[in-house]
C-alpha cells in the first residue's frame, strides 16, 4: 500500500447490523477485496489433529470471527485505530489435510509463505498448536530466526506424543532443533499445572526459553513482566504465539486442555499493549475449541487479543512506512 492510499476499514455498523452479513475478522474486507494484498492479513487455519485431549480447535477460527463482530475501529488502550493505519484483510482459511499432519503443515508453510511473500504480516486464528511450527518456517524464511514469545499453560517443548513429532505439544522443540529462532530471546508466558517431570523443565532451559509462570504475572503485575520482556527480545523481529489456554478456564473455558490458575483476559491484553514498540512481524492465537465454550466468553477473549495484535502489527506498519 502507498502513502497515498486509503485503507478500506470495517463495514459501517451505523447502516449495516453487526449481527449481519459476513463474519470476517472485525467485519473487514476479504483479500480479494483489497486487490490480494493487505499489510496484516488475517488467515484461519481450520486444524486439530495434533491435539492431546479434548478436539475441536478447528472450529476456533470462525467462532474468534463470530465474536469480532463488535470489536470498533479505535483502539483506546493503544490511542490507535488500526484499520486506518494499514490495510488489514480477511484471507479466509488455508485448507489444512485433517488426515494427514505432514501434508497439513507441508500446505500451513507454503500457504504463509505465500501471504508473507505479499509483504503482509499474517495474524493467523487456530486451529491447534501444531500449526505455530509451519508459520515459523515461513517468517523464519522471511527475517531469519525470530524472537518467540509464548504464552500458554504448557512449555510444547516435548520430543513426541506416541511416537509423533508433530503434535501441538512439540512445535517449539522442532523450531530449536530447525534453528529458525533466536535462542537468545525466547520466552514463555503463563506457564503452570503438572508435568510429565522435572526433566521437562531441565530440557525446556537448554533450549533457551526463559520462563513466567502464570504466579509470576501475579505477584510481579503485568507492568513488570511487559518490561522485562521487552528487555529480552530487543530490536529483534518478533513472532507472538498465543494459546488461548493462557487465561484461566474461568476467562477461557473453552479449550482442549484446561488448567486451573490462569491468566485473566485483563492480565493478556495488557502484557500485549505492553510490547508496543517492539518489531512484530507474525502472530497466531490457537486452540479455541468453541464447543467447550459458554456465551461465547473464550471466543470474545480470543477476539479482543487478536485485535489488539493487530493493532500492535498496524502500529508497526504504519510507523515503518514514515521512516521511509
Amino acid at each position: 500500500m502507498s502513502t497515498s492510499d486509503v485503507p478500506r476499514g470495517p463495514v459501517d455498523s451505523s447502516r449495516f447490523p453487526r449481527y449481519a452479513g459476513p463474519a470476517t475478522f472485525a467485519r473487514l474486507p476479504r483479500l480479494d477485496e483489497v486487490g490480494g494484498t493487505a499489510d496484516v492479513a488475517v488467515v484461519g487455519v481450520p486444524f486439530d489433529s495434533g491435539v492431546s485431549y479434548r478436539p475441536g480447535a478447528r472450529f476456533g477460527g470462525n467462532a474468534i470471527r463470530e465474536a469480532s463482530r463488535l470489536l470498533r475501529p479505535y483502539n483506546p488502550a493503544q490511542d490507535a485505530s488500526p484499520f486506518a493505519l494499514a490495510q488489514v484483510a480477511d484471507a479466509g482459511d488455508i485448507a489444512a489435510n485433517p488426515f494427514s499432519i505432514e501434508e497439513a503443515v507441508e500446505t500451513v508453510e507454503a500457504a504463509a509463505g505465500d501471504l508473507l511473500d505479499t509483504g503482509a504480516r499474517l495474524m493467523t486464528l487456530g486451529g491447534d498448536h501444531t500449526i505455530a511450527l509451519p508459520l515459523l518456517r515461513a517468517v523464519a524464511r522471511r527475517h531469519g530466526p525470530v524472537a518467540l514469545l509464548h504464552f500458554d499453560a504448557h512449555l510444547d517443548t516435548w520430543d513426541t506424543y506416541f511416537g509423533a513429532e508433530y503434535t501441538h505439544g512439540t512445535p517449539f522443540r522442532r523450531a530449536v532443533e530447525e534453528g529458525i529462532l533466536d535462542t537468545s530471546a525466547l520466552s514463555h508466558v503463563g506457564i503452570r499445572g503438572p508435568l510429565y517431570g522435572r526433566k521437562d523443565l531441565d530440557d525446556d532451559e537448554k533450549m533457551g526459553f526463559g520462563i513466567v509462570t502464570s504466579a509470576d504475572v501475579m505477584r510481579r503485575g503485568v507492568d513488570e513482566v511487559a518490561q522485562q520482556l521487552r528487555e529480552r527480545i530487543g530490536d529483534r523481529p518478533l513472532y507472538v504465539s498465543i494459546d488461548i489456554d493462557v487465561l484461566d478456564p474461568a476467562h477461557a473455558p473453552g479449550t482442549g486442555t484446561p488448567e486451573a490458575g490462569g491468566l485473566t483476559s485483563r492480565e493478556l491484553l495488557e502484557i500485549l499493549r505492553g510490547l508496543a514498540g517492539c518489531r512484530l512481524v507474525s502472530a497466531d492465537l490457537v486452540e479455541v475449541a468453541p464447543a467447550y465454550d459458554h456465551a461465547e466468553i473464550t471466543s470474545v477473549a480470543a477476539s479482543h487479543t487478536a485485535y489488539e495484535l493487530v493493532t500492535l502489527m498496524a502500529r508497526e506498519t504504519a510507523a515503518g512506512r514514515a521512516v521511509k
